[in-house]
């Protein structure tokens, strides 16, 4: 019978890289950032949710508006733009979706960019109720190295990358007896939301089915 495990902790981020980076986006952003305040309106964007990068390389600096309320934000520059949503679940699926689109539609029609690719990623922390969590990552462990030594096992990590996707697991850091994973995929600019939100929840369950644990929903 799988483990039961509650998840204190679920992170969402999408980022859509564009055809063609738009350099105007560096300089010329004012009827962007104001069509954007309108599009997030909804949600009650203010004046101080909204933040100017200029650090860093030319490709990650942007304007940044988050939404407090429903702890996301979304990012927009001259290459890409990212949502990232805080105590994501699939419950708030819909809504997120809603988010993204407000502002990815208000970037590519007014920065004149189309999608190239979603880039994906989902990070969850996972707490058993009952099991000690290196009891859940061991079958994770190549067995030549169990050998390696009599003493106890007390941490596990595996990273496994494909073309355009990529897992990881790993024991958590910010919760105690916790497992940390971490599934990304990349997409094609032409994939509707829908099918994004399909394939990543059925690369959740399997994941989820694959480390022998269950959410327990009250």
């Amino acid at each position: 019978m799988p483990e039961l495990v509650s998840i204190p902790i679920a992170i969402v981020e999408i980022v859509i890289e564009y055809v063609r980076p738009n350099m105007k986006l560096l300089v010329d952003r004012a009827k962007v950032v104001d069509q954007l305040f309108e599009a997030f309106g909804p949600w009650n964007v203010k004046i101080d949710d909204v933040e100017v990068l200029t650090d860093g390389k030319p490709s990650e600096q942007g304007v940044k508006f988050k939404l407090p309320a429903k702890r996301t934000s979304f990012l927009f520059g001259a290459a890409s733009c990212k949502l990232t949503r805080d105590d994501a679940d699939w419950e708030s699926a819909e809504e997120t979706i809603r988010i993204l689109d407000a502002g990815w539609q208000t970037v590519a029609t007014l920065g004149d960019v189309e999608a190239g690719s979603y880039k994906t990623a989902i990070a969850m922390h996972l707490q058993p109720k009952i099991l000690p969590s290196i009891e859940i990552l061991k079958p994770f462990l190549a067995s030549p190295l169990v050998g390696l030594s009599s003493s106890p096992i007390k941490a596990v990590a595996a990273v496994v990358k494909w073309d355009k996707r990529r897992i990881t697991v790993d024991g958590s850091n910010q919760v105690a007896n916790g497992v940390f994973i971490r599934f990304e995929r990349q997409f094609e600019g032409s994939v509707s939301y829908d099918q994004i939100a399909t394939q990543l929840r059925a690369d959740e369950d399997e994941l989820l089915a694959l480390l022998d644990v269950k959410e327990d929903r009250p």
